[in-house]
């Protein structure tokens, strides 16, 4: 039966996981060709600031919802209600933040001051994500992936028209503004996620005011998961916010001018890493059906049967990525042609597809240390890693290698991060 719910919840989440991908790839395609290159290299300079608020805002609570429902121990609406309070007051903290150091980070950090008006649109956007994001962490514990896949592919479809239409119209009044239109498209498809997903609430769904009053217990229980999973977020996202402007500065000082530097890295994080990557839809997947299977079993020391469900998540990732690897390696400007209708980024997706074979095992090794509860153990590869590519970054980037320095830092930070992993995965059936 546990067999059967798992592989029948990793099927749905796949299936709704292509979808989602293809839609999403449409979503880039748009952008890239609207925006043009200089335009998508800008949103990207933007995006890991949007990365790590995104985690900070979300504080782990998804994850630790998600596991501690799928116990069935506890009020499960209640610790739904509890984790509400803390979202709320978190997201304001951000707010003010941003509205106080927004012409800081975008004019000093970022050295790009057409983010700004893009920055200060992440504020709205974040609240709308939190609660999105809490309410499928509830239906995640559940095992009911249905609703987290339909609610996924309709928020696609509206960004995808919002853009179509929206973009054109913005871009005639400034790169800048059109980038923050970009940013604020995504409140509208957050509600109507949110909206679905309260569509998908049982009929007979009623809250009493024990389900509603924040619970001490659960709020602590709920931390004692959420912040060490959210301390491994945010520290991986940290890296990536400091990857811009360690780049930036970088190759600034080493003579690069800034359109080389926008053009090149829009390159990398708009065309190569989303190519290379497109299977991370499987093994995001699978590793998302995985928490709550692994979490029942391994709290009620079902060891055998949750060793075999992670040997059949890396093996299933590694089905999907083999081939795609190869196909890529082959073909990469028929596939750069086809998607994005350029050919730039060719000798990067060369260098990459081999060493992403090793990030698509690493997302159901690192999802398996948070339904065992090693969320510290996990939090500790995710620094290390940070600081070996940060430290790369800055090092490679001095040896006048133009973007390879950033492709080498990624290559360090992915190997060290999934070997770590497996490692400690397998050390925590030995002890």
């Amino acid at each position: 039966m546990k067999k059967n719910k798992f592989i029948k919840s990793t099927l749905i989440l796949i299936i709704g996981g292509f979808i989602t991908k293809i839609l999403g790839m449409i979503i880039k395609i748009v952008m890239t060709r609207l925006l043009g290159t200089k335009g998508i290299g800008i949103y990207m300079i933007l995006s890991p600031t949007f990365m790590l608020l995104i985690a900070i805002a979300q504080l782990g609570l998804p994850v630790a919802i998600s596991k501690l429902v799928s116990e069935d121990k506890r009020n499960n609406k209640n610790l739904v209600a509890s984790a509400f309070p803390v979202t709320v007051i978190v997201n304001i903290i951000i707010m003010i933040f941003l509205f106080t150091f927004g012409h800081f980070l975008s004019n000093n950090l970022l050295h790009e001051p057409r983010v700004y008006l893009g920055i200060i649109s992440i504020g709205f956007v974040l609240p709308f994500i939190s609660i999105s994001s809490i309410i499928r962490g509830y239906f995640f514990g559940k095992q009911k992936m249905l609703p987290h896949v339909i609610s996924n592919i309709t928020e696609d479809i509206v960004r995808l028209i919002i853009l179509i239409v929206g973009i054109p119209v913005f871009l005639q009044k400034g790169i800048e503004v059109a980038i923050m239109f970009v940013v604020l498209s995504n409140i509208a498809s957050e509600l109507t996620s949110i909206f679905i997903l309260f569509f998908f609430l049982p009929k007979n769904f009623k809250l009493k005011k024990e389900d509603i009053k924040p619970n001490k217990d659960n709020l602590r229980e709920i931390l004692s998961i959420s912040l060490p999973t959210t301390s491994s977020r945010i520290i991986g996202n940290i890296g990536y916010f400091f990857e811009p402007i360690i780049l930036t500065a970088t190759l600034l000082m080493m003579g690069y001018s800034n359109d080389f530097i926008v053009n090149e890295y829009g390159i990398i994080n708009g065309y190569v890493m989303p190519l290379v990557l497109l299977p991370s839809f499987f093994t995001m997947a699978i590793s998302q059906a995985l928490i709550p299977t692994l979490s029942y079993s391994y709290a009620n020391k079902e060891y055998k049967y949750a060793k075999n469900k992670i040997k059949q998540a890396i093996l299933f990732s590694l089905l999907i990525g083999i081939p795609f690897t190869i196909i890529i390696l082959i073909i990469p400007s028929f596939l750069l042609k086809l998607i994005y209708n350029t050919t730039s980024g060719i000798n990067y997706i060369r260098f990459m597809a081999p060493i992403c074979l090793f990030h698509y095992i690493q997302a159901p090794l690192s999802s398996s240390l948070q339904a065992m509860g090693k969320a510290k153990v996990a939090m500790f590869g995710t620094l290390g890693a940070m600081i070996i590519r940060t430290v790369c970054l800055f090092i490679f980037s001095l040896l006048h290698i133009g973007m390879w320095g950033l492709l080498l830092a990624t290559s360090a930070n992915i190997l060290f991060a999934t070997l770590y992993d497996l490692y400690n995965v397998k050390k925590s059936f030995e002890s």
